[in-house]
């Protein structure tokens, strides 16, 4: 079973490309190499396979985090089912993985959202789904500094908020204050519940 992710940057044109492109490259390449696992297509449309798809929501997650800290946004389609055929590109590549990412992400401008699961299961994508439009009623209202602690957190989970301040150039209180704003430990919960319902997906 693999996950692909299908998504478009939300509001590319009224910012310049160099502005997010060497970042979002530098987010994908932690996940595999392009053209074969990732590739950004078409200006400002990307497209990610991950061959584990409990992880395809955390990674969906940094990606709308990263781009939510240089106050911009994404429309994401993750996608559950096979890959059939390899290509030399990801783009060439194929299976029902790709075909339920492509059509969940068709839909996405039609149900007003930007983030979507789809499988073949219907069960399955009712119940993730309705957690995931929980999480963006707060997702899509972060700022750029909560972007970027969203970000850091999730890539350093042991470390401590002192060490996350560190980084971030605050002190620990700012950093619990971040989290809270966040709502860092409900998304994680929520990242939680769609691990273990793909696991039963197997």
């Amino acid at each position: 079973m693999y996950s692909i992710i299908t998504g478009d940057i939300v509001g590319s044109r009224k910012s310049k490309t160099t502005d997010w492109i060497e970042g979002l490259k530098n987010l994908l390449s932690q996940f595999g190499s392009t053209p074969k696992n990732w590739e950004i297509y078409r200006g400002d449309e990307f497209q990610i396979e991950i061959n584990n798809p409990t992880e395809a929501l955390l990674i969906a997650l940094q990606i709308k985090a990263y781009l939510k800290s240089i106050k911009l946004d994404a429309r994401m389609s993750i996608g559950i089912g096979e890959k059939n055929y390899t290509g030399t590109t990801i783009t060439e590549s194929n299976g029902s993985a790709f075909v339920f990412s492509g059509e969940g992400f068709n839909r996405l401008k039609k149900d007003k959202i930007n983030l979507s699961i789809n499988s073949e299961n219907k069960e399955f994508n009712l119940e993730c789904n309705l957690v995931v439009s929980l999480a963006l009623t707060f997702m899509d209202n972060w700022t750029s500094q909560l972007g970027e602690y969203v970000l850091i957190a999730i890539q350093n989970p042991n470390l401590s908020q002192e060490e996350i301040g560190q980084k971030l150039g605050i002190n620990q209180a700012a950093v619990s204050r971040r989290r809270k704003r966040a709502n860092l430990d409900l998304l994680l919960e929520c990242n939680d519940f769609y691990s273990e319902k793909v696991k039963k997906l197997r």
